[in-house]
């Protein structure tokens, strides 16, 4: 249960944070806006590693093998396909790319984690995953009804491209937690590492800016700051606690819940939510009981 209460709070933590994160994006651009939350996420969890090895007297083991495949981890899944996602979302917009990219990647994972690891899904989780996947796509296409669709195909490309990187990276964090002793706070640093590296090759190519442009630079670092910590730091950490204890497809299941968990955040800041929206919310509560009980 360990593992679904910490892909819950990650999906909590995601959906605070996804809020602040659309401030910034009136002034840092997409990869500005990835580079420098995970240099500062990086920057915590350093100290935090390096706190512990000091003075705490815990020592980190990798292997060659750790290292390589938690940092493409990190490179498939947070470089490359958070850099997929934003462009769907530039193309087709965030209902439509949501909609893709947070159905397709539970599916993409357990079908990879049958192949690569060969963790297989009962009945019961199944069952589980399509009552929490089924009111997400409910829910997301009610409020697609009052945003202008587009139908680009490079658009829904990038969007189950994002979906299969997220899948690849969440599988291979999985194997890699489960065979070996690595703690979950050294698997993402070394995870959001990779990702950092490939943003920064993406940047010099594409030769994006790496300041924000904006009137008040001292309140963008400040939200900056908030939003790293909230919306990537806790998540990096939690998402592979929670690999670590539950299987990689239940874990990205869970992850989509953001999407209705974003209307709990939306009530408790005054925002009116609609009745059927709480409906598909009261049916997504009862897939994730059963993902829980089943696990």
């Amino acid at each position: 249960m360990v593992g679904e209460i910490a892909a819950l709070v990650t999906a909590l933590c995601w959906a605070v944070a996804a809020r602040l994160f659309r401030v910034l994006g009136a002034s840092f651009s997409a990869l500005s806006l990835n580079f420098w939350k995970g240099v500062i996420t990086l920057f915590v969890l350093g100290a935090y590693l390096a706190f512990s090895h000091f003075w705490l007297n815990q020592t980190f083991t990798f292997s060659h093998r750790d290292i390589f495949w938690l940092l493409l981890s990190g490179v498939i899944g947070i470089g490359i396909g958070d850099t997929c996602f934003f462009q769907a979302l530039k193309r087709i917009g965030d209902s439509q790319t949501v909609l893709v990219a947070e159905t397709l990647a539970p599916i993409f994972t357990a079908l990879l984690a049958m192949l690569w690891i060969a963790e297989w899904l009962t009945w019961k989780q199944w069952l589980g995953i399509a009552l929490v996947l089924f009111a997400v796509d409910m829910l997301v296409k009610q409020e697609k009804k009052k945003q202008e669709v587009v139908f680009n195909l490079s658009g829904y490309g990038f969007a189950g491209a994002a979906a299969l990187c997220q899948a690849v990276g969440a599988v291979i964090s999985r194997d890699i937690l489960t065979g070996s002793e690595i703690a979950p706070a050294s698997a993402a640093a070394m995870r959001l590492l990779g990702g950092v590296l490939i943003v920064v090759l993406l940047m010099f190519w594409r030769r994006s800016r790496w300041l924000p442009v904006t009137h008040n630079a001292s309140r963008a670092w400040k939200i900056m700051l908030l939003a790293s910590v909230v919306g990537t730091l806790f998540p990096m950490y939690l998402q592979m606690l929670a690999f670590s204890y539950t299987q990689a497809a239940v874990v990205q299941t869970l992850f989509a819940t953001s999407v209705l968990l974003s209307l709990v955040v939306a009530f408790v800041l005054g925002e009116k939510v609609a009745k059927r929206a709480w409906l598909w919310s009261v049916l997504a509560l009862m897939g994730v009981g059963v993902l829980v009980v089943a696990g």
